[in-house]
């Protein structure tokens, strides 16, 4: 509720025009008598002039009765004892009244007595004089007996007011010798208490400022130091306790509790080295078929057991956009195998490798890999190991090499060995018997099973039914599989799982904890929510759209600024990593957005604002969000293979060159049906939304705004006959090439690419 500015000014005992005055000074918005007043703003300049008030309220009376003092005296300089006896008397009798009454009262009977010899003397000054003392008594009576209750409570809540602000003045006093320690960012609150002031001072002080702040917003630690300087007190930011620690989440084992473990071993290299091959060796499978361009697009964690002993292996994609998922790869693992071409040496990406790898402190183990090409050349690679001190065994060195080919299976019992020898000598163990942890290694959202995770248990036992947290994402678990597909009820330490039933997607490279209860599982999550908010809020702050944009120029820089959309994290980790990368002195990258999903209207619509491209990843933009890129001529960019991002980006980037191929959206339809002909294909019944699907157009089938196959027609009919095309708002029937998995709700996209004339 608002108060008036009169109405304000009549509680305060001050004219309206004054405190008008007073808040034009305090930097408020211009303001009439009538205009209202917010509670807030209300009780801050109510404790501004509390003290002005405070001494209104005790020296008015005072003044009054002085002024009585000095005209008695020259009416009657000549005062009898007599009469000082009986105001002594007087004073005698009122002695447990408050003195402010009793002086009032002395004075009374003293002017009655100088009244009755002003009229004996018939003196008509002294007449004019006693009338207006009487005058001035019988105001002053009045008033004090009209407002003998207001005072009384006026007085007692300055009093305790006055105390308030003493006690705040010692306690700032103190804070002066003391150093404060606050948080990055804080609330305006928080820090009112922390410094020992009222909140309505330091609202007041933030006003001056220009910031126009409530108590329950966040500064930055630069303006509550600011606001420190102006109390007198010395303010540090503080070291936050781990979240760890202040919730008891982890905590480090004894001893006695450990047990041995099995390794985790990460697979490093450069690109086409073998990585996967090497892998596919050890499994004895295929791995590496189910890849789009035959490259790894994400971390994969397998199990196998040599001898009655388990290994873990990690497989990281070796390119050099991946660098920050191999990077968390060597801080999960415990022994690092560097892959090595025989016929190619030591590249970029192999130095990368094992940087990482020394920085983890993670013990190395090299596989020459493709010893069986011609081409290759061992004391080559000896030579080059040793340049990038990794001295080999073979040349009195401690590093351990192995000689494989992952295409016929030379060595790999050997390099198995070798990994199982190094574990037993890096003693790796962890405590199975406490609540687990771990990391989070790949998350997706599946549309059958909901928010997924591929985690890595570190320490303790996972159960099915535990309640988890990872990040701002919390649940129980519903389901756990092994790298086998098969449903386990428990994983022990250094064991690879997949669990469903979490709230939601977490980060990939985040910690998983299992806790007691869903209660403690859903406060930390919403705890973390929270805070991301909070530092969402101080960002808003700090950052306006106008100085944004104003940010974009850099001299004559230019600003690719591009959104990404992916099928899961790890892939928005590394397309957003790599096109950083690509930024040069003449073009600024800049990923302003990412997440998992298909492309949204509400993409497009930054893309808009922001003069963005839009680039997806194994996703599709939906009706809507086509629509809308078009009409509002944005750039949408899908790919399937990570390769063609960078190249495409690169090029830009370098000379911003036309493509030489342009893709044309035909049209899209919905599967309504499908049908299973009697060789064994599938036949989708579709009914075309808009746009057209032509015979020689190729077709993307969507899922969820998610590619999952795309290839071209082998049949498109109409009651039997077949099609060259199928318009808006007609059925037809429609077969895939060597593709069979159709299902209802499925959409197809129909689309050509083009040659460009230059």
């Amino acid at each position: 509720m608002k108060t008036r500015v009169y109405e304000l000014a009549k509680e305060l005992n001050m004219e309206t025009k004054e405190l008008l005055d007073k808040l034009q000074e305090l930097n408020l918005p211009p303001m009439t008598h009538l205009s209202g007043v917010d509670e807030e703003t209300a009780n801050m300049i109510r404790d501004l002039f509390i003290e002005e008030d405070k001494i209104a309220v005790k020296e008015k009376p005072k003044k009054k009765i002085h002024k009585i003092k000095e005209e008695s005296e020259t009416i009657d300089k000549k005062a009898s004892d007599k009469k000082a006896n009986k105001a002594n008397k007087g004073a005698k009798t009122e002695a447990n009244k408050p003195e402010l009454k009793k002086e009032t009262k002395q004075e009374a009977k003293h002017e009655d007595k100088k009244d009755s010899a002003d009229n004996k003397n018939k003196n008509k000054h002294k007449n004019k004089e006693e009338k207006y003392i009487n005058k001035g008594n019988k105001e002053e009576n009045q008033s004090n007996k009209k407002n003998k209750k207001n005072k009384n409570k006026q007085n007692k809540n300055n009093v305790e007011k006055a105390q308030e602000v003493k006690e705040e003045k010692v306690e700032a006093k103190k804070s002066k010798d003391e150093v404060v320690y606050i948080t990055d960012p804080i609330v305006v609150k928080d820090l009112a208490e922390k410094l020992g002031v009222g909140v309505n001072q330091l609202i007041t002080k933030l006003i001056m400022l220009g910031l126009m702040l409530n108590q329950n917003q966040s500064i930055d630690f630069d303006t509550a130091s600011l606001m420190a300087d102006e109390f007198g007190v010395k303010v540090e930011l503080e070291v936050p306790q781990s979240e760890e620690e202040a919730l008891e989440l982890d905590f480090e084992d004894s001893e006695d509790t450990l047990v041995t473990r099995p390794p985790v071993v990460t697979v490093m290299g450069h690109v086409d080295h073998g990585k996967t091959s090497l892998l596919d060796a050890i499994r004895q499978t295929k791995v590496q078929a189910g890849e789009a361009g035959g490259i790894t697009q994400r971390i994969g964690a397998y199990s196998i057991n040599v001898k009655g002993k388990k290994i873990v292996f990690l497989d990281t994609p070796g390119h050099e956009a991946f660098t920050q998922m191999r990077a968390r790869g060597a801080q999960i693992t415990d022994i690092s195998v560097i892959v090595v071409a025989a016929d190619d040496g030591i590249m970029p990406q192999t130095k990368e490798a094992i940087s990482h790898s020394k920085a983890a402190g993670v013990p190395i183990i090299v596989a020459i890999n493709k010893i069986d090409r011609p081409e290759a050349n061992i004391e080559r690679i000896y030579q080059e190991l040793a340049d990038n001190d990794l001295l080999p065994e073979k040349w009195g060195g401690s590093t351990i090499t192995v000689e494989v080919s992952a295409k016929k299976r030379i060595n790999i019992d050997e390099l198995l060995e070798m990994i199982i020898l190094v574990a037993e000598m890096e003693d790796i163990k962890a405590n199975p018997n406490r609540r687990a942890m771990g990391t989070v290694i790949e998350a997706q959202l599946d549309k059958g099973q909901g928010p997924t995770a591929t985690v890595l248990v570190q320490k303790g036992t996972l159960k099915k039914g535990d309640y988890v947290v990872s990040g701002t994402s919390c649940g129980k678990i519903r389901l756990m599989v092994d790298d086998n597909g098969k449903g386990i009820m428990k994983a022990t330490p250094s064991t690879p799982v997949k669990i469903m039933g979490l709230s939601e997607v977490p980060e990939a490279g985040e910690f998983f904890y299992a806790v007691e209860s869903e209660k403690k599982a859903r406060a930390i999550a919403e705890m973390r929510k929270e805070k991301q908010r909070e530092e969402m809020i101080t960002a808003t702050q700090k950052v306006s759209l106008d100085n944004l944009f104003d940010r974009i120029k850099e001299g004559e820089l230019k600003d690719l600024i591009v959104i990404i959309k992916a099928d899961n994290k790890g892939s928005i980790e590394a397309i957003a990593s790599s096109l950083t990368k690509l930024s040069n002195e003449e073009v600024k990258v800049s990923v302003i957005h990412s997440g998992v999903g298909g492309i949204s209207e509400s993409d497009v619509m930054l893309a808009s604002a922001s003069n963005a491209i839009i680039i997806g990843f194994n996703v599709r933009p939906n009706n809507g969000a086509m629509d809308l890129a078009n009409a509002e001529s944005i750039e949408v960019k899908t790919y399937r293979v990570i390769y063609d991002i960078i190249d495409d980006i690169k090029n830009a980037v370098k000379g911003m060159l036309k493509p030489k191929t342009k893709e044309t959206v035909l049209g899209r339809a919905t599967v309504r049906a499908t049908f299973r002909l009697p060789n064994g294909q599938s036949i989708a019944g579709i009914y075309v939304d808009n746009g057209k699907i032509t015979r020689n157009s190729s077709i993307r089938l969507l899922r969820d705004d998610v590619v999952i196959h795309d290839g071209g027609i082998s049949s498109l009919k109409r009651f039997k006959d077949d099609a060259k095309e199928v318009a808006t708002g007609y059925e037809a029937g429609l077969g895939l090439e060597n593709y069979n998995d159709i299902k209802e709700g499925d959409e197809m996209e129909a689309y050509i690419i083009e040659e460009v004339k230059a």
